[in-house]
């Protein structure tokens, strides 16, 4: 056991040397070097002393906060604790009855027998006997019962904290501190800029002691508060017509035929007809997602979608030719030709043929035959073409022929190239746009000069010109 004589101001030498052969025998010697946090080793006295802290540290309390060392360790106070003035509430303590150092000391200190004499019962103590209560240190109050209550120094509101700080009551003090999201700094409670350390995976807003996380658009917050997932905005339907997503984002694509509007979710339509205006051979018109040619009456879409066939209408019987007249069909239509009718002095031969014989005097300067032929011309068809052939069927010794375009090519579309003695081509020279009929005159002159002999048959050409180029 330890004997506190901190209250005893003056001692007597004889007091002073039993009361240090009290704690020499009281004090065990230590037997280790190694101390608790708090204790340094003596070698001499070869035992754990404590440390005075507020020596040996710089700065151990700052502020208005002072040092006051504990056994194995130390508390900051305030300093105007320090400024009252010690009265102790108890009664001077007795002066203590320390035996003759002549007698010499026992081994262990026995108590006297009182009644004095060879009895034990009269006799005082050996030891100093302190009857009074013992004074509670700095930070504690003595209870009713005699012990040392902690002062809570954060409740009676008796602390030296400044208004940013915290309270935070101790074991015989107070320590100041910050709240959660601030740390001290020069005496201070400063906000930690916890946006500086990463604690958001994406964007982060500092707050006064706290902070806020939040996601770029695309993402939402997770449970946690402070990563992101991915929003699957697919799940919401934003196209019109396919979504595909993507980390963050996502991506819209249309069907085959539209394409996307500027707002990145809309599919319009993709008006292919205004690509080219080859796409279709008359005309394209644009459906939702596609398009489709048409063609003109008397023609019909082939099967490439694009082209435009001739519709026969003289093969299929959709005409309203009658049965006394011949159905001609020509690109994009079809015309009902009456029967020959041989104009006098000719006559009729054949379906197709009028002659006017020699022995007929109105026959003279007039042609020998008149064949009739019909042909049909595209609109616009390219030049020069070869589009009809003429040849003469029966020869004569010693005769030449002579071809020549008699009538109807008025406007110079047309002329004869001879390709032999005996044949001739009618070549398209100019372009003809339709619907027309032109009617051409294609006359052989016959020229046989040992027999003094000239003469003439003609072919009547009547060409239908179509109103579209096909």
């Amino acid at each position: 056991m330890l004997l506190d004589i901190r209250g005893f101001r003056f001692c007597s030498p004889a007091r002073m040397l039993a009361a240090l052969v009290f704690i020499l025998l009281c004090v065990q010697p230590g037997h280790g070097q190694t101390c608790t946090e708090g204790f340094a080793y003596d070698r001499r006295a070869r035992q754990c002393i404590d440390v005075d802290e507020c020596r040996t540290l710089p700065d151990a309390c700052r502020g208005d906060m002072g040092c006051v060392n504990q056994n194995g360790g130390y508390l900051c106070l305030p300093r105007s604790l320090y400024n009252q003035p010690y009265r102790p509430d108890t009664p001077a303590l007795p002066n203590p009855v320390y035996q003759d150092p002549s007698a010499g000391f026992p081994d262990t200190f026995l108590p006297a027998v009182p009644g004095g004499g060879g009895g034990r019962g009269g006799v005082e103590p050996s030891y100093p006997r302190v009857r009074s209560t013992a004074q509670c240190i700095l930070g504690y109050t003595l209870a009713e019962d005699g012990t040392c209550n902690d002062i809570d120094e954060c409740e009676t509101n008796s602390h030296h904290c400044n208004p940013t700080q915290v309270c935070i009551n101790t074991s015989g003090g107070y320590t100041c501190s910050c709240t959660e999201g601030y740390w001290l700094i020069g005496g201070q409670c400063q906000d930690i800029d916890e946006c500086r350390y990463g604690y958001c995976q994406q964007l982060c807003a500092n707050a006064p002691g706290s902070y806020s996380c939040s996601c770029n658009p695309g993402f939402i917050l997770n449970p946690d508060s402070r990563t992101c997932q991915d929003v699957d905005e697919c799940e919401d339907e934003p196209c019109s017509h396919g979504c595909f997503n993507t980390y963050g984002s996502f991506m819209c694509n249309c069907d085959e035929g539209f394409e996307l509007a500027a707002d990145g979710t809309t599919c319009i339509d993709l008006d292919e007809c205004s690509f080219s205006e080859f796409l279709c051979q008359h005309r394209c018109v644009n459906t939702p997602g596609s398009f489709s040619c048409i063609c003109p009456p008397g023609y019909y879409v082939f099967e490439d979608g694009r082209s435009c066939e001739d519709f026969n209408e003289c093969d299929t019987g959709n005409n309203t030719c009658t049965t006394a007249q011949v159905c001609f069909n020509f690109q994009g239509g079809y015309t009902c030709l009456d029967p020959l009718q041989c104009r006098p002095p000719y006559v009729e031969v054949s379906d197709n043929q009028c002659m006017c014989s020699a022995e007929n005097p109105a026959c003279r300067d007039k042609a020998f035959t008149i064949l009739y032929r019909h042909m049909d011309l595209s609109s616009g068809r390219s030049v020069p073409a070869d589009i009809f052939q003429m040849q003469a069927t029966t020869r004569y010794p010693g005769a030449f022929y002579i071809f020549q375009i008699k009538s109807g090519n008025d406007g110079r579309e047309f002329y004869m190239r001879q390709t032999s003695n005996v044949s001739a081509t009618l070549v398209l020279s100019r372009p003809i746009k339709g619907p027309k009929q032109v009617v051409l005159d294609l006359e052989m002159v016959t020229v046989n000069n040992v027999i003094n002999f000239r003469g003439s048959s003609i072919i009547r050409l009547t060409i239908f010109v179509s109103e579209h180029p096909f």
